[in-house]
């Protein structure tokens, strides 16, 4: 003897089906928003701190070419002494004092 078998009414389990998503759809909503909000904080975090990389980064560069220019300067300052050097040594050969010094 087979099981009695109800038949399912299929209007019924729609209608229950549609009314409890009527509920949780809104709930799941307000539920992933909540979620989400850390996650979407958090990368835009991560872009903001891309773009102040790239910021760091430009410094780093312009740093470099200071430091350079600095060099090419403290350089200068030591040929500009040099050349500063060789002129009084040349005023001095070029004194009376120096060609009486000489003669002597």
């Amino acid at each position: 003897m087979p099981p009695n078998v109800l038949p399912i009414d299929l209007t019924a389990l729609a209608g229950i089906f549609f009314g409890s998503l009527m509920v949780l759809i809104p709930i799941a909503g307000v539920t992933a928003r909540f979620a989400m909000k850390p996650i979407v904080e958090s990368l835009a975090r991560l872009r903001e701190s891309g773009a102040k990389t790239e910021a760091v980064d430009m410094l780093e560069r312009r740093m470099a070419l200071l430091e350079q220019e600095v060099q090419a300067i403290s350089g200068m300052r030591d040929e500009v002494s040099r050349l500063v050097e060789e002129l009084e040594f040349h005023r001095k050969l070029a004194s009376p004092e120096a060609a009486k010094l000489t003669r002597e």
